[in-house]
């Protein structure tokens, strides 16, 4: 599968794993993955701000696949499958918009900072 066809698949695979989120037979640890997965794709708001040159794209190629890749691999097959026929056409507006997904994200951004603020203090 060639790199832009991975990405394109990868991108669909978000409204898999929150569909898989929401499924009872989905094991705690792949609910757990698939919760940050999710927060992450929705928050407006990344862990590494696009306008930092390069380091600010990373989020987008790494750090969000990588989290798409580990969730769907700890959620069994048959789950994927079954959210895979159920998410077409899910997002087809477009991902929703929530502040509240942004939390999380904002929350590391304030742990790093007292951390750094502890550090020179």
């Amino acid at each position: 599968m060639k790199i832009k066809e991975r990405a394109k698949q990868l991108k669909r695979d978000i409204p898999v794993v929150f569909l898989a989120l929401r499924k009872k037979e989905t094991p705690w640890y792949a609910k757990i993955l698939a919760i940050l997965t999710v927060a992450y794709a929705l928050s407006p708001i990344d862990l590494i701000p696009d306008f930092i040159p390069i380091l600010g794209y990373l989020d987008d190629v790494i750090i969000l696949p990588l989290l798409i890749v580990i969730t769907l691999k700890s959620v069994p097959k048959e789950i994927i499958e079954q959210c895979r026929i159920e998410s077409q056409g899910l997002w087809e507006n477009g991902k929703p918009k929530k502040w509240y997904y942004s939390i999380p994200i904002i929350l590391i951004w304030i742990i790093i900072t007292v951390l750094i603020i502890k550090a020179f203090i």
